[in-house]
């Protein structure tokens, strides 16, 4: 893959993530993309927004990879689930673009965010790039499912001073059923993570019925006080912003009439996790 290439595929900067963005790597070819991957020298990117505070502590500057192999029925970027709609970049530029930003992440204690996508689909562009913002002095976090934590060395893990994981159901039934992937991995992963005493904020979900089983939550409550390493979790409420993408790509999308969750449900899966003694918003 030429530098050309990665260059004129498309512009990185995003008003949004809901931006529907495809086709900006079909030209690369499987065997280019394949070296990519294994090498971690050029990663593809869906876009990167600046000024989120949703994203981890303070301002940050996220970029969201293409690639997911996790099919969620409520994910609102499903242009990200293939690797070529994504844009190809080099870490190195990746790098001098974050540059530009150091100085005030650091002044509003922010910092950098991964996210995707599943940013572990490309583990060696991940490592490699976390090791180096890492270096600036600029805080790392990643919003992972999990999955593919063990693609990363515990030397590589310590690049990563956050790490935001996904944790979508409990029942590994009703979770194959939700994203089409099993829940073991992800539950290895959290583990692993609160050994090495990393820190973690678990993000939740909210889907009226689908995942607003009590149950399931106060055992994904009692699962994330029990590691002792879980900072905060964030209950997300579901919403409808990336339902005009299903309808482009001709997706099946199962969800149309389902509304986002009340104020009074938010509180009552906050107080769940509150109970165990985590912080919850």
């Amino acid at each position: 893959m030429s530098k050309e290439q990665s260059s004129q595929a498309g512009s990185l900067e995003g008003k949004s993530p809901f931006e529907l963005r495809i086709y900006h790597g079909e030209n690369i070819s499987k065997s280019d993309t394949d070296k990519a991957l294994k090498s971690g020298d050029i990663g593809f990117l869906h876009s990167y927004t600046t000024g989120s505070a949703v994203d981890g502590p303070g301002m940050r500057v996220v970029a969201w990879t293409t690639g997911c192999h996790w099919r969620c029925q409520y994910c609102h970027n499903p242009d990200t689930w293939k690797i070529h709609n994504g844009i190809p970049v080099t870490v190195a530029s990746a790098v001098e673009e974050l540059k530009k930003y150091r100085h005030g992440l650091k002044t509003m204690k922010g910092g950098f965010t991964l996210s995707g996508g599943e940013p572990l689909l490309q583990d060696r562009f991940a490592a490699r790039l976390f090791a180096e913002v890492h270096a600036m002095g600029i805080h790392t976090a990643i919003d992972t499912n999990g999955t593919f934590g063990s693609r990363l060395s515990d030397e590589e893990l310590k690049s990563i001073d956050l790490v935001m994981l996904g944790i979508k159901t409990w029942d590994p039934e009703r979770h194959k059923k939700l994203t089409g992937a099993a829940i073991r991995p992800v539950l290895e992963f959290a583990r692993r993570l609160a050994a090495a005493n990393r820190p973690v904020w678990v993000r939740f979900v909210l889907v009226p019925g689908l995942t607003d089983n009590m149950g399931d939550i106060s055992h994904i409550a009692k699962f994330c006080a029990d590691l002792g390493n879980v900072e905060r979790v964030d209950v997300l409420p579901f919403h409808q912003m990336g339902r005009y993408k299903w309808r482009e790509l001709k997706l099946n999308y199962l969800l149309t009439k389902t509304k986002p969750p009340s104020k009074e449900l938010i509180e009552r899966v906050c107080s769940l996790f509150r109970a165990e003694g985590l912080i919850a918003y």
